[in-house]
């Protein structure tokens, strides 16, 4: 265990810090993000926890000062503010990194390191970039590397936390990295499994998962959207940034021989498919999945009703169907009623069904398999797969 006294003057060296790579191949890390929850919402390394330095309205304060009054102002505020805070702070990451703490008054330790101002204190912030991450790392990220990261990096070192470190770059660096790999992306050869809204698409492709682990990409999962227009009800949407850093996740972990993926427009909710993975899902061999209506309404109401609250979530979108199918009585009023498999119905007839035989329209699919039960449809579309010759599968 780390020790808990501080280091004196002579022992101090330069912050370590640690690129996004690096990061990204260490074991056992514990990313702590100090931007404010509005930050991290919008995007995070995988795994981090937000411990903010400052919240929202306490950051656009010390923002405004510095802009309208002077950087030395805002870090006074910014300093104040932080003491004011710093035991839940440092209970936070103590308890992430399983590490004891010390026992100190912070609020006074934190105005003592912090006494003379900005430029003072930012001189002892220099870093060293290293090669490699410590065992169990405690990773210090903030916007981009700077007086976030690794004021509070200078704190736990001095507290004894000798695996506290900085990313280096912060979010910014990481950000590079996401977009990086994205862009280097080779899909392995590519089966995409397509068919009309209901059949089950989602339901084979995690069966495909569990019979040959590693071989699928969840767009939708990894979206929290179903990619239709009631598609966000009973999830939790996220960010473009965040879908991407998810997929960049998954393409890391890798793919063992194949690649199997739900056929999606370019869009899935409000996001965007990128590229290379868009290339691999439009230039894949399409399989056609099939099942009787009554299967179809079936998985959509097993789906869309599965969570509370999804009622409530479901009538100003069926509101807004209604507007554009002009059906009477409305789909609102049935769904009221309690006429929920018929609401399914007419969806499918009058608008789902319609809307994909025109965008699949002139597509030519390889083969099709009945996805009324996920695991035998998964079972044969596998056995399909190793039947076919290799030459011909690849994306």
């Amino acid at each position: 265990m780390e020790s808990t006294h501080g280091t004196t003057p002579a022992e101090r060296s330069a912050l370590p810090a640690i690129t996004a790579r690096t990061l990204s191949a260490s074991v056992g890390a514990a990313v702590v993000d100090l931007r404010s929850p509005v930050e991290f919402a919008e995007d995070h390394v995988p795994g981090a926890i937000n411990v903010p330095l400052l919240d929202d309205d306490e950051r656009a304060l010390v923002g405004t000062l510095y802009r309208r009054a002077s950087p030395d102002k805002a870090f006074e505020r910014g300093r104040l503010l932080v003491a004011e805070r710093i035991e839940a702070l440092v209970g936070a990451i103590a308890r992430r990194a399983d590490w004891a703490g010390a026992e100190v008054d912070l609020r006074e330790r934190v105005l003592a390191l912090t006494w003379g101002g900005a430029q003072r204190f930012g001189e002892r912030l220099a870093t060293d970039k290293i090669a490699s991450a410590p065992e169990q790392p405690v990773v210090l990220c903030c916007w981009r590397g700077g007086m976030r990261s690794r004021s509070v990096a200078y704190l736990l070192r001095e507290l004894g936390l000798a695996r506290a470190c900085v990313l280096d770059g912060g979010y910014r660096a990481w950000r590079a990295l996401v977009l990086a790999d994205l862009e280097a992306f080779v899909a392995p050869p590519t089966f995409v499994l397509r068919g009309f809204t209901g059949v089950g698409k989602t339901l084979v492709l995690r069966e495909l998962e569990h019979l040959r682990p590693r071989s699928t990409l969840d767009l939708e999962a990894l979206a929290q959207h179903r990619s239709s227009i009631l598609g966000m009800v009973g999830l939790a949407p996220v960010t473009q940034k965040a879908f991407e850093s998810r997929m960049r996740e998954r393409i890391v972990a890798g793919f063992d021989a194949e690649l199997f993926v739900e056929g999606e427009s370019r869009k899935v909710g409000d996001v965007i498919v990128p590229a290379r993975v868009w290339s691999a899902l439009d230039g894949g061999v399409d399989l056609d999945l099939e099942a009787p209506v009554e299967r179809r309404v079936q998985v959509l109401l097993d789906d869309y009703l599965a969570h509370p609250g999804s009622m409530e979530e479901l009538v100003p979108r069926l509101a807004f169907l209604d507007e554009r199918l002009g059906v009477r009585p409305t789909l609102v009023e049935r769904f009221q009623r309690g006429e929920h498999e018929a609401v399914v119905r007419l969806l499918l007839e009058r608008y789902y069904d319609p809307l994909y035989r025109h965008t699949e329209q002139g597509r030519r699919y390889a083969a099709r398999f009945d996805a009324s039960d996920p695991v035998l449809c998964a079972r044969a579309i596998a056995a399909w797969v190793d039947a076919r010759p290799t030459e011909g599968a690849s994306a």
